[in-house]
């Protein structure tokens, strides 16, 4: 990955949302939606992904074809914000596979993690040992989502 950050054009952006929506669209049909040739569609490509623009090309499963039916926002506030604490729950979370997006954040809280689990048993066993057990979390709340009304990982491109 390049350590420079390119200066995206009108062609960049309008590749980038079209691959934000399906990045299985072959190239040609890229090339003509944004009136380039494919070629030149395949070296943008490859620069965004050099750059780090594009830093991966993922599938988005539905969590209830899993029989993930629980969806959790979590609030959690450790009983401190030094380094060494912060570091050790990032860790934490980052290793658990139900955390599917986890956010160190401002404003009188230390992290909103969103968490998948199968039922309400394994999420209270996975808060037990994430939070409750856990001597550097203060307090978590939970938010459970009744639905999924705009889940995805698109991002505005300006």
């Amino acid at each position: 990955m390049s350590s420079r950050r390119p200066t995206l054009d009108p062609f960049d952006r309008a590749i980038l949302r079209i691959l934000q929506v399906d990045t299985k669209t072959p190239q040609r049909t890229i090339a003509a939606a944004v009136n380039l040739s494919t070629a030149a569609v395949q070296r943008r490509i490859a620069a965004l992904e050099d750059a780090g623009i594009i830093r991966h090309n993922v599938a988005i499963l539905d969590p209830r074809a899993l029989g993930l039916t629980i969806t959790a926002m979590v609030e959690v506030q450790l009983t401190d914000e030094r380094p060494h604490t912060v570091a050790a729950a990032k860790a934490v979370f980052l290793a658990t596979p139900e955390v599917q997006q986890c956010y160190y954040v401002t404003g009188g809280i230390s992290f909103v993690l969103v968490i998948v689990t199968t039922d309400m048993v394994v999420y209270e066993a996975l808060t037990r040992r994430l939070f409750t057990q856990n001597a550097a979390v203060a307090s978590f709340r939970s938010l459970i989502a009744l639905d999924r009304v705009k889940a995805g990982a698109e991002v505005a491109v300006p």
